[in-house]
């Protein structure tokens, strides 16, 4: 969450940051800012708006330099407003909170001593204007600079404790940035042109596509010193000094994440109907099922496993919940899905023998590397992620990986990184399975022959939007709808009720079929819609004796049932049919039919499809 763009060269690298917070603004989109180095004094240009008011706020002011720091944000401390949006100034001790700025600041991540430092900081004269926890670190950089802003910024970061990825900047210091990172995300970017000397910061290498393709991802406690064609790194070495360190510079091909969105009306719907290429491309070097899937050493490690440990968050986690299923039955090894913000806080039984696999789209989710590094504290060392981003933390965290290919995905609801989770989790299942004697070559064939046609039946579901555009225009007159699947699609449907929360602000929640009877059976009436997940499989009688409770309360029934599942139309009960049942897989397909519901049903209602409010799509704070 909240993006960073910084330079120092000898252009004008205004457009730069601002086409950078373009490519970051899904990370948060409350607010944004660009502050520069210009004529002797710090200039900055911020608003509550979008990035392209942002661009023609600072082109109007003139802003322009070769020194400079951005920022778009998603709001933790103080409400979305100017006075809160990131860049920060510190104008110095005992100064006018209105006086010209001698230190700029922009921070992602959260200040867990903020209270203290502002109080100390107020007692020393420092005047405070917003209600964040980042105009601490301004004044703190401020109070202990002498000269050096380098040694500033390492003074300051030892007084901070929680998350932290920032870039720094003083009034007295030309062609000078710092940054510093810890808990969040943070790279540099070296220059290419030699007639350019340049160097970058920035919380994604893809803000930097086009700019650079020569990135260091900087580690935790890194410092990094940025100069005219020049930089410097040092970390806190166990001495309590800070020295300087080599990091490895990579050559890294970053998406832009700004492609044409084309027919579509959004980057929402052009990623659901990007899915069947996205499964292709994430199966495309899969011709047969072994450990190598997983990186090198895959089979010695998975040997010494014999249970697993799902760790996650929102989707992410909902096809974790689905891969448990597989696990257990396909596998045939003991599975847990913990919500990785709650396992990290909690007394658990760590047990070393257990595979701990991480899931996460932008593989730099707080929550979920938090409860990584818990994990291994525990003793737990076997551990793989399944990842969208071969580049990040959660990659360069874990011993194995699988990278799925689902491409850049610039909404903020995740759709084609959760399809092609379920596909890399499918694989880590048989992978598992031949290893432990559970699959045999038949077995093996047929499910490598149905993974090669799932673009192609993903395909086939894309066709059936029509008719879901037809029931959005009802969905969109509602303010709450409840969702229903059994077995292996109960996650289904909490993923189909999350999207539709979302994007569209209708309250929704799932439930497997069983439990309606135990309680939310009360919320039925005629203005409660109840999506079903009808998949043909051995649940589908008891489901449709769930189905049936729903009726006799006169509730409306939308069902999206198997070609073969004799479930028909009729007062109340709509249906429309899947192009054919797909077994194991059958989940993969039946969440897209509840994606396109719920942005058509967003459409309807007018909301901000790609970026919802209050959300972001990077969650880079606890």
């Amino acid at each position: 969450m909240c993006g960073i763009v910084g330079a120092v060269s000898n252009r004008n690298i205004t457009p730069i940051l601002i086409e950078g917070l373009k490519r970051l603004e899904y990370r948060g989109y409350d607010s944004c800012g660009v502050a520069v180095h210009q004529g002797g004094a710090l200039r900055r240009a911020r608003s509550t708006s979008r990035v392209a008011e942002l661009q023609a706020q600072a082109a109007s002011d003139g802003i322009a330099s070769g020194t400079g720091i951005a920022h778009t944000r998603w709001a933790t401390h103080g409400a979305p407003a100017v006075r809160n949006a990131h860049p920060h100034f510190s104008p110095g001790a005992h100064a006018p909170a209105d006086a010209a700025g001698r230190v700029a600041v922009v921070h992602n991540g959260i200040i867990e001593n903020h209270d203290e430092l502002r109080a100390e900081l107020q007692a020393r004269g420092y005047q405070f204007v917003s209600q964040t926890d980042t105009e601490v670190i301004c004044h703190l950089v401020d109070s202990l600079y002498t000269g050096d802003l380098l040694e500033a910024v390492q003074q300051a970061v030892g007084r901070l404790k929680g998350a932290y990825a920032i870039a720094v900047f003083h009034r007295d210091e030309p062609e000078r940035v710092v940054g510093a990172r810890e808990g969040s995300p943070l790279v540099l970017g070296v220059g290419q042109d030699a007639a350019t000397p340049e160097r970058f910061l920035a919380s994604d290498a893809m803000a930097l596509a086009g700019i650079t393709e020569q990135i260091c991802y900087l580690d935790e406690g890194d410092v990094v010193d940025l100069q005219l064609g020049k930089h410097w790194i040092t970390h806190l070495s166990e001495s309590g000094r800070f020295e300087q360190v080599s990091r490895e510079v990579k050559t890294v091909h970053a998406h832009s994440g700004a492609a044409e969105l084309g027919p579509y009306r959004h980057y929402m719907q052009k990623e659901i109907f990007e899915q069947p290429k996205a499964i292709a491309d994430t199966l495309d070097a899969v011709e047969t099922i072994g450990p190598e899937l997983l990186g090198p050493g895959a089979g010695a490690r998975l040997k010494a496993v014999d249970r697993v440990l799902i760790l996650a968050c929102g989707t992410s986690y909902y096809s974790g919940s689905t891969a448990k299923y597989w696990l257990e039955s396909i596998a045939k090894i003991p599975t847990s899905v913990e919500i990785a913000s709650e396992y990290r806080y909690r007394d658990s039984v760590p047990d070393p023998r257990t595979l701990v696999v991480t899931i996460s789209q932008s593989g730099e989710t707080a929550d979920t590397l938090a409860a990584l590094k818990h994990a291994r504290s525990l003793g737990m060392e076997h551990t793989l992620t399944v990842c969208n981003v071969a580049t990040s933390a959660m990659v360069r965290e874990c011993a194995l990986q699988f990278v799925t290919r689902a491409g850049a995905e610039v909404g903020v609801a995740s759709t084609k990184a959760f399809t092609t989770q379920l596909v890399g989790l499918f694989l880590l299942t048989l992978v598992l399975a031949k290893q432990n004697g559970h699959l045999s070559d038949a077995d093996e064939t047929r499910y490598l022959k149905e993974l090669r046609h799932l673009p192609l039946a993903v395909q086939a579901v894309l066709a059936l939007e029509p008719q879901i555009v037809a029931w959005s225009e009802a969905f969109a007159r509602k303010e709450n709808a409840l969702f229903l699947g059994r077995g292996l699609h109960y996650p289904i449907a909490l993923e189909g009720a999350l999207k539709l929360k979302e994007i569209s602000y209708i309250h929704a929640e799932a439930y497997p079929a069983g439990e309606l009877k135990h309680g939310p059976l009360a919320l039925v009436t005629a203005e409660m819609p109840v999506v079903t997940v009808a998949p043909n499989d051995a649940l589908l009688e008891k489901l449709k004796s769930n189905m049936q409770e729903v009726r006799a309360r006169g509730g409306q029934l939308f069902v999206f049932a198997d070609a073969d599942s004799r479930i028909e139309s009729s007062e109340g009960v709509h249906v429309i049919r899947m192009p054919e049942h797909y077994g194991a897989l059958s989940p993969i397909l039946h969440v897209i039919p509840l994606q396109l519901l719920a942005y058509h049903t967003a459409c309807a209602r007018g909301t901000d499809v790609d970026k919802p409010r209050n959300l972001a799509k990077s969650v880079t704070v606890e």
